[in-house]
């Protein structure tokens, strides 16, 4: 699979307590170019869940908790595509697990080829949402994903002068508008590795200056102080 180089590389989430699979998950994502993060229980799936994974695979048995309350659960936090694990081929499980917010239901034992493809289908159908969508704050400010430009005014708005990190890092926080990133995380997601967090702290200044001068009146671009940045609403 050729992952497009313009954007970020996506971040699965794979949560299952046989470790054998999460290892073989881990191993083939990780081979078709993407980031993984890992979990055995429902407690680290919600822990790892405040990542904001671009695709989480759930499997639906949990040895603390099954995966459709955990799916109710994280889905506050997170509007990425679920994918249900599950070794129960009854309809009436296929709905609950689609009731509980999961976006698909692949049974087990499965094709990696198939699984990959599922994932790849659903991070198109969300990138395709994203790119027609332009999302609009307070204070007249509209976060346009189509164009990657951020506007400022109701008559005759500007356009923030922002680099290309810059409108990655407001994309990352205006998509979950409340959650919390340390800066740690939001490197990690623009960046796509750990990296410097101090760099994260600079372009924040920049993208503050920019929207001030394009006539920005209101602070999206909250701090949380001992914790990172957040983007309000």
């Amino acid at each position: 699979m050729a992952l497009d180089p313009r954007r970020e590389t996506p971040l699965v989430l794979i949560v299952d307590d046989e470790r054998d699979i999460v290892d073989l998950l881990e191993s083939y994502f990780q081979l078709e170019g993407y980031r993984t993060l890992t979990a055995y229980d429902a407690a680290h799936a919600r822990e790892a869940a405040r990542r904001a994974p671009d695709v989480i695979l759930l499997d639906v048995n949990l040895p603390d908790a099954d995966g459709f309350s955990v799916c109710r659960e994280i889905r506050a936090q997170v509007t990425c595509p679920i994918i249900f694990l599950t070794a129960r081929i009854e309809d009436a499980d296929a709905l609950a697990g689609f009731a509980a917010g999961g976006d698909d239901y692949v049974t087990k034992p499965f094709s990696l080829d198939v699984l990959g493809a599922r994932v790849r289908a659903q991070l198109a159908r969300d990138q395709r949402q994203l790119d027609r969508a332009t999302l609009r704050f307070a204070g007249d400010l509209a976060v346009d994903f189509a164009r990657r430009e951020v506007r400022v005014g109701a008559t005759n708005p500007r356009t923030a002068e922002l680099a290309r990190k810059d409108f990655d890092i407001v994309a990352l926080l205006a998509q979950r508008p409340g959650q919390v990133y340390s800066r740690d995380m939001i490197y990690e997601h623009v960046w796509g590795e750990p990296g410097d967090a101090s760099v994260v702290t600079e372009h924040v200044h920049r993208i503050r200056r920019a929207l001030a001068a394009a006539g920005c009146t209101t602070e999206p671009l909250a701090t949380v102080w001992g914790v990172g940045y957040a983007w309000r609403a």
